[in-house]
Order: C-alpha cells, then sequence, then structure tokens
C-alpha cells in the first residue's frame, strides 16, 4: 500500500525510525517514480517552507516531504504543520520523525487525533523483543533460523538494534540453509557478549572446570568482568522467574514475557537446583556485581567466586 496524507513515526529508537523512513520512500518511489522528495529539520525550519514545498508543481509530480527533529522543532514548524494538517494537499506524502520527549506534543495529538497512521519506534529492551525481532528478520526473508540460535545471536549482538539487524542480513545473505548456533559461534563467538554467554552457560550446567578455563580465557583476551557477570546474573534471573511461575510454558511464557521455547528450557534447568542453591546463587552474583563496578580491588576474584559457586550449586545427574 502507497502511503497518503501524514504519517508520523514516533519514539527514540534510531534504527527502527531510519528504517521507517526508508520504507515509506521506497513505498513512495515504487508507485510514483518521478516523486519529488524534501528533506527539512523540524529545529532549523523556516516559516513558510512545508507550504511552499508541498505546492502542486507544474508538472504534477508526487511530493515527498521528510521532516526530521521533530523533538527539537520550533514555534516556526509547529504552527506551520497544525495549519498544514487542517487542509493537507492530496498529492504530497508528509512524513514526520519525532525522536522522543514532550516537545511538539500538540502536534503529535493533533496527527493522531485525525488518524493518520503512526509507527512507534521504542526501544527493545527485553530480551523477548529483540528475539522476536530476530525471529521475524528471517521469517521476512522466508529464511529460517533455530531457537538457540536465536538465542545465541542476541548474546552476542543484541546490545544494539542496528548491530542485531546487520547480522540478520548477513547471515540471511550467506547461509545455504538453516542457521544454527554453530554459525553463530563461528561468526560471532569471538565478541565479548558471546563469551560472557559461554561461561554462563557453563556454569549453569554444573561444569566448574569448563566455566573456570572459559572464565580465564575471555579475561585473558581482554573480556571485561561486567559484562561477564552480566551475563550469568540474566541466566539466573531467567530462572528464578521461571521457577516461581504457575502454568503451562505457554502461559508462563505469556506471564513473564519470554520465549515459550526459552520457558521450556528453564523449566528443565530449575529441577537441576535446590531453592537454596538457587537463592545462593543470585546473592553472589549480586555481591560479584558490586564488587566488579567499584566495590572490590580484585575483581577477576570476584567473578571466578561467582562462576564457582554457581556451579557447584548445580545438582549433578
Amino acid at each position: 500500500m502507497t502511503p497518503t496524507g501524514v504519517v508520523l513515526i514516533s519514539g527514540p529508537e534510531e534504527y527502527l525510525g531510519t528504517r521507517a523512513m526508508d520504507r515509506i520512500r521506497s513505498l513512495v518511489r515504487a508507485a510514483e517514480p518521478d516523486v519529488e522528495v524534501t528533506r527539512l529539520d523540524a529545529g532549523s525550519y523556516e516559516a513558510g517552507s512545508l507550504a511552499m514545498n508541498v505546492s502542486p508543481s507544474l508538472f504534477g509530480e508526487q511530493k515527498l516531504i521528510e521532516v526530521d527533529g521533530l523533538e527539537s522543532m520550533n514555534d516556526a514548524f509547529l504552527a506551520d504543520a497544525l495549519a498544514y494538517l487542517a487542509h493537507p494537499e492530496p498529492d504530497a506524502v508528509l512524513v514526520l520523525r519525532h525522536g522522543g520527549g514532550n516537545r511538539g506534543k500538540k502536534l503529535l495529538d493533533a496527527v493522531k487525533s485525525a488518524g493518520w497512521p503512526t509507527v512507534d519506534c521504542q526501544p527493545l529492551k527485553k530480551e523477548a523483543d529483540k528475539t522476536a525481532f530476530v525471529v521475524a528478520e528471517f521469517k521476512a526473508a522466508s529464511r529460517r533460523i533455530e531457537p538457540a540460535a536465536v538465542q545465541a545471536l542476541v548474546n552476542a549482538v543484541g546490545a544494539s538494534l542496528a548491530e542485531l539487524a546487520a547480522a540478520c542480513s548477513q547471515l540471511i545473505s550467506d547461509a545455504a540453509t538453516a542457521v544454527d548456533a554453530d554459525m553463530i559461534d563461528r561468526y560471532y563467538g569471538g565478541r565479548v557478549e558471546a563469551s560472557a554467554f559461554k561461561v554462563a552457560d557453563a556454569a549453569m550446567a554444573g561444569n566448574a572446570p569448563l566455566a573456570l578455563s572459559t572464565l580465564r580465557h575471555a579475561l585473558a583476551t581482554g573480556a571485561d568482568p561486567v559484562p561477564l557477570v552480566a551475563a550469568l546474573a540474566a541466566k539466573l534471573r531467567t530462572l528464578a522467574k521461571v521457577a516461581g511461575a504457575q502454568g503451562s510454558s505457554a502461559q508462563v511464557a505469556r506471564q513473564l514475557g519470554m520465549q515459550p521455547w526459552l520457558v521450556e528450557q528453564a523449566q528443565r534447568d530449575v529441577r537441576r537446583w535446590t531453592p537454596e542453591g538457587l537463592i545462593r546463587s543470585i546473592q553472589v552474583t549480586a555481591e560479584a556485581d558490586a564488587q566488579v563496578k567499584g566495590l572490590s580491588r580484585d575483581p577477576v576474584y570476584a567473578v571466578e567466586h561467582a562462576v564457582t559457586v554457581v556451579a557447584t550449586s548445580v545438582r549433578r545427574g
């Protein structure tokens, strides 16, 4: 469907905002190859510019006006944009990009009240949102990625959505078959985040020798103790949440906003833990988190101690 009228792209996630802008531009150009594109900045806007740029041209080309920086719009743009909403040009598409905040709320409310489409670009903070993003990227490309590979990819490059999207694009382009965890490891195994989760995985499996050797290798190759402890804490939090939840894996997944397969994995893992062992591991990891962030002169020992306690708290067999 070709965008018409006014489209609002709102929210602080820069990557999603840029992609929405690109998508709208592509749709308009596909329908109107000769579209005239104009870009304006709402912060440095000069009065009258909007009306001048949306006015019908001599040859009747479609107009696409992209306005960025609405979060810092000046009064001149606010006045002109409100006036335009009352009488939009039929042969123009006005795309408004607002990066968040209260500035220009009157305009945003007017766009929404008029029923124009809005694209919400909020940061993907929850792990479940990031895994859903990866799954959606592969589904849109008609490619397969295994659940374990989704988690491994988020662990490796999930700190930045733009980087996560780029990684998806690269894997979709390169993989001849379904993407599995081994492929993620080959591509991104050297990342600090990936190394951190390898340590955490070994500790949570009760394999203290492997966890400690992986930890020492990670530290020797420049890994910071902070993300190492954070990875351990993330694993323990997931286990604690699932341990305290009631219902089927699907019900628990909905309650906690997690992927069902991740809940099923945690439900299997939690059987190997006593409540006391889980509580002790969480406490020790919390202490290590404080120590690696400045409360200890020896953060390496703090991480090693936490990894050892976690690994030896898991019941074997």
